[in-house]
């Protein structure tokens, strides 16, 4: 059993240890900042970032209500997703545009970025949407943005590109043929569905602004290029009262969306070439990115300059 003195130095301890702690964080700070103001020999002059930030819009908190992302089936026959609804309660800054493919070729000539399949990676038109990217593609350039700027660059989730593009996000409701109780109708909705979707498309990039913005001043979303996200594709059995039997979750399975969501493996860059989960595959695989703020933030800022951090 702990003595009344024990008890009493453990208790002073929680008093000295945090302003010991704070001492020494100051110490630190003080040592950075004379290393950096020369007093320690000679100094060098704080060189700036190497690439200036994109252009971003903020997207003001608001309610939104989506279909969830991901196949469901009651019975083994596909039925519509459920709706969500969200709050935001902090605005979302993300990109206006899809990332190009000139600001792309940057990240790959400095060997942070992997190259694009051959066919996507051809000289000239920078002004376009880089495409023939993977996930795993998409992830590298935001780190090399985030050493690149000093600040934090990630990309979006679902919920977060529902929020963006706003009037513009698809809805793949099934419609009356999802609720009747003839199953062949169901399936027959699901075919005519993906059937159109593949019809009289036009694969070929569009320069960047060639779909417009929507309400909320987002550039291009819906075009034909689908953007990736973090979101991992799920597959959920519903019984008949709603409830889920089973959702399964795949995480080596991106969703993506654009004109309609689609789920693809996280390692392909031509969705022409297969990888595609769930339904028609897009016409091309890009991505934007969202900029974190997050508070410490400034702590981060003098560590990427040196490298120290990605």
């Amino acid at each position: 059993m702990a003595t009344p003195y024990a008890r009493s130095d453990a208790l002073s301890a929680l008093v000295v240890i945090p302003p010991l702690l704070l001492a020494m964080g100051a110490g630190l700070t003080a040592g950075l900042f004379a290393m950096k103001a020369g007093f320690f020999g000679g100094s060098t002059p704080e060189a700036p970032f190497a690439t200036s930030a994109p252009q971003t819009i903020v997207v003001a908190p608001r309610t939104v209500s989506y279909r969830a992302p991901g196949e469901y089936t009651r019975g083994g026959y596909p039925v519509d997703a459920p709706m969500r609804s969200v709050s935001f309660e902090r605005p979302l800054t993300i990109m206006k545009l899809q990332v190009s493919k000139g600001v792309y070729a940057r990240c790959v000539a400095q060997g942070a970025c992997p190259a694009p399949e051959p066919e996507f990676s051809t000289p000239g038109q920078d002004d376009v949407p880089a495409t023939g990217v993977s996930f795993a593609d998409a992830r590298a350039y935001a780190t090399w943005l985030s050493r690149e700027t000093g600040e934090t660059w990630r990309l979006p989730t679902d919920e977060e590109l529902v929020f963006a593009a706003g009037s513009r996000f698809p809805d793949e409701a099934l419609g009356d043929a999802a609720g009747g109780t003839n199953r062949a109708d169901r399936w027959l909705e699901t075919y005519r569905r993906e059937t159109s979707r593949g019809a009289g498309r036009d694969g070929v990039p569009k320069s960047l602004g060639q779909f417009g913005e929507n309400e909320l001043g987002l550039s291009d979303f819906g075009g034909n290029v689908w953007e990736w996200t973090t979101t991992c594709f799920h597959r959920v059995n519903l019984d008949r009262a709603g409830p889920n039997l089973d959702d399964t979750s795949s995480c080596g399975i991106q969703m993506v969306a654009g004109q309609h969501r689609a789920a693809m493996v996280y390692f392909v860059r031509n969705p022409k070439g297969g990888g595609c989960a769930v339904g028609a595959p897009p016409d091309n695989l890009g991505f934007r990115l969202v900029k974190d703020t997050p508070w410490y933030e400034p702590l981060l800022r003098p560590l990427r300059k040196t490298h120290l951090i990605s």
